[in-house]
């Protein structure tokens, strides 16, 4: 294959080596990686900075003794928008392409997350304070309703198919590094400003670096095109008009694995990238400082292993690496909790890693797994929604049930058992997944389906009907559908 400047796209052969790739592709297939990674890490940014500011937005906006349980109940409030975002921006993503979603989404996360820095506080605004910092939260949910599907299944479908697990992993190097940037940007504040010094107003200064942050993120994504999967399906025909209704006419199974795997996914995620440093200092009693600097090194070992993890899932498949991940959580959770509180910085941070590597193991492959469980047709729809429900209910509200339950029970080893149970229900989900690695993804049924593997021998889904009309003539027109050759 020559060598090509322009940035037409080529063709990618399976398995093609990427360090081989004509210019042209390769450029394009770095804008898909930077342009999705980016807009991740802002995201999770922004959860890291709230999460580790916690402390001086609750002494800002919710004086009393519950204020850190209000900062964080406000954050799992702002989850509950997230399935609107995902109902809303999923099906406009099948519709009209990934490329303007995510150009949409990265501009509403920017805004209200950089607005959070200017806010007025409790003693200036009164009730009215708390109000507008739930209402920015509630903007930034609804975004990110759609911001991680469309930037997984745009990084996916840009993908090679047996490269997918590798590229996808940079998705989720974009989560560890923009959280790991929240930490170290607020301890190096920490240090410098002092406790009395983030109190008096110097915790907003994070949230105003969003706004940088997210002007990159976004000039990159304009400059992206479609992926070569949403173009080749929506050349062969309009793109789809009804992808909600077609979505839960005929892939409720995959919506319900998906979010089984998601319960595990986000406790596990948001425990490690958001609870932790309130857990670290609150219940273990370490300094700010100290705990920052120990999530920061953690984090730091993710990010190295995450890109290994994923190649090494293109090679093996996703299944097994997802199999090890949940079995470890279900087993291994409580021991590791309890070496958190044993005598001993070394102990304390192998507890902390056993949970950090159960968790890269589930992100290295994450994005590369959930958008090839449903066709292109209803992808963005199908991922967004039942992501985006699974995290409203166990992922946003993740750091708000540790905490109450902590504070009214006094049980500290509650955040491992949580750990457990998630991870019984997210073995269940991977349990019902077709492997994927190495399958396209560009068809119009789920890759590793028996469905693909008909399509595959040469026969053909026909008999449904395709208009508009939602008359009771559909179903009598669909009766006779079915494979045919």
């Amino acid at each position: 294959m020559s060598s090509s400047s322009s940035d037409e796209k080529i063709p990618t052969p399976d398995g093609i080596d990427m360090s081989k790739m004509p210019p042209g592709q390769k450029r394009t297939l770095k804008r898909a990686i930077g342009g999705s990674a980016l807009g991740n890490a802002v995201e999770w940014f922004d959860y890291g900075v709230y999460s580790y500011v916690s402390v001086y937005i609750a002494s800002t906006f919710f004086p009393g003794e519950w204020g850190v349980a209000l900062t964080f109940a406000t954050l799992a409030l702002s989850f509950v928008f997230r399935p609107l975002g995902g109902l809303i921006l999923g099906p406009l993503g099948d519709k009209v392409g990934r490329q303007h979603v995510m150009v949409l989404t990265i501009i509403m996360m920017t805004v209200p997350t950089t607005l959070i820095g200017i806010l007025p506080s409790y003693a200036t605004l009164g009730a009215f304070a708390p109000i507008l910092l739930l209402l920015c939260r509630m903007v930034q949910g609804f975004s990110t309703g759609g911001e991680y599907g469309g930037a997984a299944v745009y990084m996916a479908e840009s993908a090679p198919d047996k490269r997918r697990g590798f590229c996808g992993s940079f998705l989720e190097m974009g989560t560890l590094a923009g959280t790991a940037s929240a930490a170290l940007v607020c301890t190096i504040l920490l240090v410098v400003v002092g406790s009395d010094g983030m109190e008096a107003g110097w915790w907003r200064l994070p949230f105003l670096l969003t706004l940088p942050l997210g002007a990159i993120a976004l000039w990159l994504r304009m400059k992206l095109d479609e992926p070569e999967a949403f173009s080749q399906t929506t050349s062969k025909q309009q793109a789809n008009r009804k992808p909600f209704r077609d979505l839960f006419t005929g892939y409720k199974k995959q919506i319900v694995m998906l979010m089984a795997f998601v319960v595990l996914l986000n406790i596990g995620q948001y425990m490690v990238l958001t609870y932790m440093p309130t857990y670290l200092s609150g219940i273990l009693g370490h300094s700010e400082v100290t705990s920052n600097f120990m999530l920061v090194g953690l984090l730091a070992a993710m990010i190295v292993v995450v890109s290994p993890l994923g190649r090494l899932t293109d090679s093996i498949g996703r299944k097994p690496v997802l199999y090890t991940s949940a079995i470890g959580f279900i087993v291994l959770s409580v021991p590791a909790f309890m070496l958190m509180h044993a005598e001993g910085r070394f102990l304390q941070f192998l507890g902390l890693g056993i949970i950090a590597l159960l968790q890269v193991m589930m992100q290295s492959c994450v994005s590369a797994t959930l958008p090839a469980i449903f066709p292109t047709q209803v992808r963005f729809s199908g991922f967004a929604i039942g992501y985006n429900i699974s995290t409203a209910i166990f992922g946003g509200t993740t750091a708000a049930v540790n905490t109450f339950v902590i504070q009214t029970t006094g049980f500290d080893l509650f955040p491992a058992v949580y750990l457990v149970g998630a991870g019984i229900i997210g073995l269940i989900g991977i349990h019902f997944f077709n492997e994927t690695a190495g399958r396209p993804i560009d068809g119009d049924t789920p890759p590793g389906s028996e469905d693909e593997e008909l399509a595959q021998m040469g026969y053909e889904l026909i008999g449904f009907n395709d208009n508009d009309d939602d008359d009771d003539s559909t179903a009598d027109s669909d009766a006779g559908a079915g494979w045919h050759r």
